[in-house]
């Protein structure tokens, strides 16, 4: 579990998600757009909910780790479309075990990512991003 800081203030993430979020936000600002993510987090009764992040080249967010976390749950599907939307942003992204070494590796076979399969090779559009990345409750 891993505290994401944003605007002021933090929210409880599950390690995999969080490393998703840093990525995709690095992917965001080094193409100089923005957009709206949803993403998985703990609430401050433990519950599970959906947090809505503005992210792009003006945000300032960071990760710390929270000790003596309990296991959380990840949102395989979350966690996917971030990366798929990170690659077609950055296909020149470091690998996922090359950096953030304190977060376990994601199995990109359980995510069905193709290593072959360049999703950056075609320009999907700032629109479609943000379809993607909104989360379970953001279709309208």
């Amino acid at each position: 579990m891993r505290r994401l800081h944003y605007a002021g203030g933090y929210m409880l993430l599950g390690d995999t998600t969080c490393k998703a979020v840093l990525r995709y936000a690095r992917a965001l600002a080094q193409s100089g757009t923005s957009d709206v993510v949803s993403v998985p987090v703990v609430t401050e009764g433990g519950s599970r909910a959906y947090a809505h992040l503005l992210i792009g080249p003006a945000s300032q967010i960071f990760s710390t780790p929270v000790e003596n976390s309990t296991e959380e749950r990840e949102d395989d599907e979350v966690i996917h479309e971030l990366e798929e939307a990170t690659l077609r942003l950055q296909p020149g992204r470091p690998a996922w075990p090359e950096e953030m070494f304190d977060i376990p590796d994601l199995d990109f076979d359980s995510y069905g990512f193709d290593a072959a399969h360049d999703p950056g090779s075609h320009d999907e559009g700032q629109d479609e991003l943000s379809a993607q990345t909104r989360g379970p409750e953001g279709s309208a």
